[in-house]
């Protein structure tokens, strides 16, 4: 081994130049990615967008309409649909509060003839009120009212700026697509060329493909749900026909409760036997659409196994909280599509399987 003077082996200090080099890079690195990693979410965001609405802009460009123009069309009928959603509920749980605060006082009333008759108590509502209303805790709240208004003011500025670079994103995406990949495959060799371009199409046929048909039988399921609670006089028969279509498609395992659970609810408010029939029908509904529906419009998708689904829901939302939640899905299928696309299956032919 050679050594200097001090005894100290040559490679020594190249060495540790390079060991700060390496570490000062890596957290340089580290540094950069902890500032854009909101962009990358929101660009990975637009990316499955631009995906899934990409074979509905082809639809209309080879109609002769201009792929930028195509674009803003499939996101506004997009985002005109999300905004009938969210008004839709959004009518319910006004009328919902509404009624809950019209009728609070009648409510409390009761409350506490209920606990005087049980438990031959001798409260009353107005010192109850007084004390409420006089307790530190209310004053805290008035006291912090502001702040707290400035802090939502804040989040819901800063939604409304991350939708408006979501929505940038994926229009340059879906209206730039076929110049996007043209980029990408001229780094590429011809023979990768080819895989690159056959990645993009299944991504886009089993993404678009599997959102597509979930709307389709969310239209079905709203359409058939909404005629029921027409019939039967449920109030709010077109806000619970929207839930009902939107969540049982589009939440994994659990939707199908949570979308019939609410028009039950609802019903029952009104008559019992209203929400006896409507739960009768949310299990008959969902039994033909199990066994003969979905199978006939699946068919030429990508149909996610409900375990399956729910697992990349738990997944997506371990890594990148609500986003990976909603991405979940789209990921999911763009993944099995690759995987039933690449990896070649074999017939069993073992009787006992």
């Amino acid at each position: 081994m050679h050594l200097t003077r001090a005894g100290m082996p040559r490679w020594l200090p190249r060495a540790l130049i390079l060991t700060f080099v390496l570490i000062a890079c890596y957290q340089f690195a580290h540094w950069i990615f902890s500032r854009l990693v909101g962009l990358l979410v929101n660009v990975l965001i637009a990316f499955f967008c631009a995906v899934a609405i990409e074979p509905a802009v082809d639809w209309m460009a080879r109609r002769g309409m201009r792929r930028g123009l195509a674009t803003g069309v499939v996101l506004i009928l997009v985002f005109a649909a999300a905004a009938g959603f969210v008004l839709a509920l959004g009518s319910l749980l006004v009328d919902q509060i509404s009624t809950i605060v019209d009728n609070l006082p009648q409510y409390l009333n009761d409350i506490v003839d209920w606990i005087n008759r049980t438990f031959h108590s001798h409260l009353d509502t107005g010192n109850l009120q007084d004390k409420v209303l006089h307790s530190n805790w209310v004053r805290t709240y008035l006291a912090h009212g502001p702040s707290s208004v400035w802090g939502i003011s804040a989040t819901v500025i800063g939604t409304v700026f991350q939708l408006f670079t979501v929505l940038l994103f994926t229009y340059y995406l879906a209206a730039d697509g076929p110049r996007l990949r043209r980029t990408l495959c001229s780094f590429l060799p011809p023979a990768h060329q080819a895989e690159v371009l056959r990645a993009w199409d299944i991504a886009v046929a089993k993404t678009g493909g599997y959102l597509y048909s979930r709307a389709l039988m969310a239209l079905i399921s709203g359409l058939a749900h909404y005629i029921l609670l027409q019939v039967l006089g449920v109030p709010y028969a077109p806000a619970l026909a929207v839930w009902v279509g939107v969540v049982s498609q589009f939440v994994p395992t659990v939707g199908t409760y949570l979308a019939g659970a609410l028009p039950v609810l609802i019903a029952f408010t009104e008559d019992p036997w209203d929400a006896l029939w409507v739960l009768c029908f949310v299990v008959v509904y969902q039994q033909f659409e199990n066994y003969l529906l979905q199978p006939r419009i699946t068919a030429r998708t990508v149909d996610i196994h409900p375990a399956v689904a729910f697992g990349s829901v738990i997944a997506g939302t371990a890594l990148l909280g609500a986003v990976g939640a909603l991405i979940a899905i789209p990921a999911t299928a763009t993944m099995q599509g690759f995987f039933t696309a690449y990896v070649r299956r074999y017939e069993v032919s073992d009787p006992r399987l």
